[in-house]
């Protein structure tokens, strides 16, 4: 008689803390034992001079949205998750678009439809693009069912929240109990620039990043971090493409703000140069923030290896190249603004990522674990379930060979875009077997997991994002505990 549903044996097991040897015993998908000499599976993977580690954790994706005009999602959640399986990554966060003016409701109901077709486990960030008292009302009992993610934009016209509006939003979260992600880029300062270079006939791809300069991201980055100061709430910052945008969180942190950051291997692999491809090839590269230099790139790393950013994500956004719903859906002369935004990536953030950081001593193995899976599930509500390798966790398993040397191509990447932007990138390190709860789905670059066996990730109140009252905030006021205090900042009675 066996004594676990399945063995794998021999591996080095890595953590956000620690990498030894040891084998990992599995029953009814979760880890139950790891140590020497384990008893015998009712299956048996032999992982010797292989690593073993959690399963990838990408907080970052948008997958099957609704489409935006004529412009269509390539990914459903099958062929989504399918990729991110391929890639190592056993958990996927994507987004519930909400259109200005509807609810929120009826879109999340429609979406959890489609997610039932993931292959891997998922839950989702709700997009609020209309503070209004209605839509508002409608955030608690979501949130309590656990969708305990808000995501707000600072620019794009059809999701700019203003300044009052994104204090209503962190104002909610901290009384629900949810944390806000956030894109910032000064939404005016953009729009001018855009008007002026397009008046001018500066409309071709690498023009995007001259309507989008590091300044617009590093003013919005400030702001928000005032207003999250101002009502005592901790944030995230996605997508922070480079250096000056950095320094703002981490002066944050070391003032004691919970500010946390997010960047992407987009920004540690592109430049602004990359948009200055010859024809249209430019717009393959086109996304938001822009990227920048390669001084940034220097900086991101430097930044992921202090804890400033504390997770790679992908910011998966797969818009087909050869496509009238995709990049090209207002043809090749259009302007850079008319160009969806965005790259795909759920395959290639851990390979790129291990290669460039691990395998270059960039970054250490702990610390990739961290920024990949462990620091997501904490930031989210999913650890101790999520995010490492231990007694009671899911058995999410990547077994990498850390030696194997692979060219990337897009046929092999199993999504729904026609590119990927590493095509031709060679990296050292590959995911070859990827585990969910303990079943195989992805295997020797073939992906055998089925559609549904993912399953929904209800997330619960958890200490990351607690208030702490640092200091008197309105809320203070309004609950009655001021006792004749002013709130942090507030000025003397003239």
């Amino acid at each position: 008689m066996q004594d676990y549903d399945l063995v794998i044996r021999g591996g080095t097991v890595a953590t956000a803390s620690d990498a030894f040897r040891a084998d990992i015993a599995v029953t009814g998908g979760r880890i139950v034992a790891l140590g020497e000499r384990l008893g015998r599976g009712a299956r048996e993977i032999v992982a010797e001079g292989r690593l073993i580690l959690p399963g990838g954790i990408d907080s970052h994706c948008h997958i099957e949205e609704p489409p935006v005009g004529e412009v269509e999602n390539a990914d459903s959640f099958e062929t989504a998750t399918a990729s991110a399986a391929a890639g190592g990554t056993t958990t996927v966060i994507s987004f519930v678009q909400q259109a200005k003016g509807s609810g929120i409701t009826a879109g999340l109901r429609d979406y959890q439809r489609k997610a039932a077709r993931a292959l891997v486990d998922y839950s989702f960030h709700l997009v609020v693009t209309d503070a209004s008292e209605a839509v508002l009302a409608e955030l608690p009992p979501l949130i309590a069912e656990g969708h305990r993610s808000l995501k707000i934009f600072m620019t794009y016209p059809n999701l700019v929240l203003d300044d009052d509006h994104i204090l209503r939003v962190l104002a909610l979260a901290r009384q629900t109990g949810a944390l806000v992600t956030v894109h910032a880029e000064n939404h005016a300062a953009i729009m001018y620039l855009t008007r002026a270079l397009e008046a001018a006939g500066l409309t071709r791809p690498r023009h995007h990043a001259w309507a989008k300069p590091m300044a617009v991201e590093r003013e919005a980055c400030h702001r928000i971090i005032m207003l999250a100061e101002l009502l005592d709430v901790p944030i995230q910052i996605f997508h922070v493409s480079g250096a000056e945008a950095a320094e703002e969180i981490r002066r944050a942190q070391q003032r004691g703000l919970r500010v946390f950051g997010e960047t992407c291997p987009q920004y540690l692999m592109l430049t602004a140069d990359d948009l200055d491809r010859p024809g249209f090839e430019g717009a393959k590269f086109l996304c938001s923030p822009a990227p920048r230099t390669p001084e940034d790139q220097v900086a991101l790393w430097d930044h992921l290896r202090l804890g400033t950013l504390g997770i790679v994500s992908s910011d998966h956004a797969p818009n087909r190249f050869d496509d009238r719903h995709g990049k090209k859906v207002r043809g090749e002369d259009a302007p850079f603004s008319a160009i969806p935004n965005g790259v795909p990536g759920l395959a290639t953030r851990l390979p790129v990522l291990f290669s460039e950081g691990v395998g270059k001593g960039r970054i250490d193995l702990a610390t990739f674990v961290a920024l990949t899976a462990t620091n997501p599930a904490r930031l989210f509500g999913l650890a101790p379930r999520k995010g490492t390798i231990a007694i009671g966790a899911d058995a999410d398993l990547a077994i990498w060979d850390p030696g194997r040397k692979v060219t990337i191509r897009n046929a092999m990447l199993h999504h729904g875009v026609d590119y990927t932007v590493y095509e031709g990138l060679e990296v050292t390190g590959w995911p070859v077997t990827t585990l969910s709860r303990g079943v195989v789905v992805s295997d020797e670059d073939r992906v055998t997991g089925r559609p549904g066996h993912g399953r929904f990730l209800a997330r619960g109140p958890y200490e990351a994002i607690r208030p702490r009252n640092r200091h008197v905030t309105p809320f203070d006021a309004v609950e009655g505990r001021l006792s004749g205090a002013a709130p942090a900042g507030a000025g003397a009675k003239g």
